[in-house]
């Protein structure tokens, strides 16, 4: 759950239906050592917050206002819908959780079927050019990324779920997913793009990448350059409208897509 504010100005170098915009992907470490990257650091600290090298690929990015039906969660990875929601202030975290949680847990289990919905994160991000990302004022992520790999997204559900019920809920399909919606201004300015799952290869795309804090250490995907992807992004996403991004998913059936990957990339329409 994040957020973006934005202006608008047409430019020259745009389609009506694409876009050209850097995006930035994985290159391994130099040294050939594993890939990490440290949050939530002390700012005073001297070590490095990765140890690999994000590199530009200028990419086609579409435009799918008014196709917005022909993704969906399962078959791209993705899906737009329109939702007004009751909370609007996204300014305090305890009422976040108090009255948009709930919120979203049920459309969750409406949009997915789900039987049971746990949300147990969300983080605000505002664009502030020329600050730091910090952990109290969160920046949109510039690099192409998925927000779990296999291995995290099981120590997720034995982190945020108790230990009695854990071990057998890992033994059916689920799903982590993550919900994300512009709030306050329709998102003109470092908007989201989205990788159609059935372009990526998820043999060979894929890094794993340490995430290391000072609370714990996960893992997160970042994810190689590969000229056959197709990303789409839906440009002025509003505050009534959502994406659904599929961050993880368990099950083994063929066709169904398991992870998105994506990124906040600097639209050129835009300024």
């Amino acid at each position: 759950m994040r957020s973006l504010a934005f202006s608008l100005l047409i430019c020259h170098l745009t389609t009506l239906d694409t876009v050209p915009a850097p995006l930035f992907y994985f290159s391994p470490p130099a040294d050939g050592s594993e890939p990490y990257n440290r949050v939530n650091t002390d700012p005073t600290s001297t070590a490095p917050l990765s140890n690999w090298t994000p590199v530009k690929h200028t990419i086609q990015i579409e435009n799918v206002r008014g196709k917005e039906d022909s993704l969906l969660l399962d078959e791209a990875g993705f899906q737009f819908i329109k939702h007004r929601s009751n909370h609007t202030s996204f300014i305090d975290d305890e009422e976040i959780k108090a009255e948009y949680y709930p919120e979203s847990a049920e459309l969750i289990k409406q949009l997915t079927g789900a039987s049971r919905v746990v949300l147990f994160d969300h983080t605000i991000r505002r664009r502030i050019p020329g600050q730091a990302d910090t952990t109290s004022k969160r920046q949109p992520v510039k690099e192409v990324h998925v927000d779990q790999t296999a291995s995290s997204a099981a120590a997720r559900v034995h982190l945020h779920l108790p230990p009695s019920e854990a071990p057998e809920l890992l033994k059916h399909r689920f799903q982590i997913i993550n919900l994300w919606r512009p709030i306050s201004h329709p998102a003109f300015d470092m908007p989201l793009t989205l990788c159609d799952y059935r372009t990526v290869d998820k043999e060979n795309d894929l890094v794993a990448v340490a995430r290391i804090s000072p609370e714990r250490r996960g893992e997160t995907y970042r994810v190689k350059y590969n000229p056959q992807h197709r990303w789409k992004y839906l440009k002025g996403m509003t505050p009534e409208e959502i994406v659904l991004i599929k961050c993880f998913d368990s099950t083994e059936k063929s066709g169904v897509s398991i992870f998105t990957p994506h990124t906040a990339f600097p639209d050129p329409s835009t300024t």
